[in-house]
């Protein structure tokens, strides 16, 4: 863990509004120096504060309407390998999201689709065949809102 201040904060806080705002931008809006702004996401970065970059992207302008979460419990009978299942669902490309968790469901899937006809293909043609799917709860997401987080 690293020390965080509050200058730490905003500068992070404008990063996750917009991963791709300047050191000279954020700046700026801090009333912060460019170079002062530039030390701090490096130091961050260099401890591990900042993994990586993401893109936001729109679903519904890619063709991409429907967002299903998907709680899938393994079948007992067979007793499929934990990397076998992984393996097999990361390589359905309509699947964003593959998460490991505890409770009712041994998966949490995130996964998109045109419309509902399009999941239900999904998940009758991939999902379904899937080595050791057994149960399978579908959430279609209603609508989302955006939260950046405790900092």
């Amino acid at each position: 863990m690293i020390e965080v201040d509050e200058i730490d904060r905003k500068i992070l806080r404008a990063l996750v509004r917009d991963a791709s705002k300047s050191s000279r931008s954020i700046g700026e809006e801090l009333g912060l120096s460019q170079p002062a702004v530039w030390r701090r996401i490096k130091r961050l970065k260099d401890n591990g504060a900042i993994v990586g970059r993401r893109l936001r992207l729109d679903r519904e302008k890619l063709g991409l309407g429907v967002m299903v979460f998907l709680g899938v419990k393994l079948a007992a009978k067979g007793r499929v390998s934990l990397e076998d299942f992984e393996r097999a669902v990361t390589a359905i490309p309509e699947v964003v999201s593959v998460e490991h968790v505890l409770g009712l469901y041994d998966y949490r899937l995130k996964v998109v689709a045109r419309d509902i006809p399009d999941f239900e293909r999904v998940l009758r043609r991939r999902i379904m065949t899937l080595p050791g799917a057994g149960q399978v709860e579908a959430n279609v997401l209603l609508s989302e809102e955006y939260r950046y987080g405790p900092l």
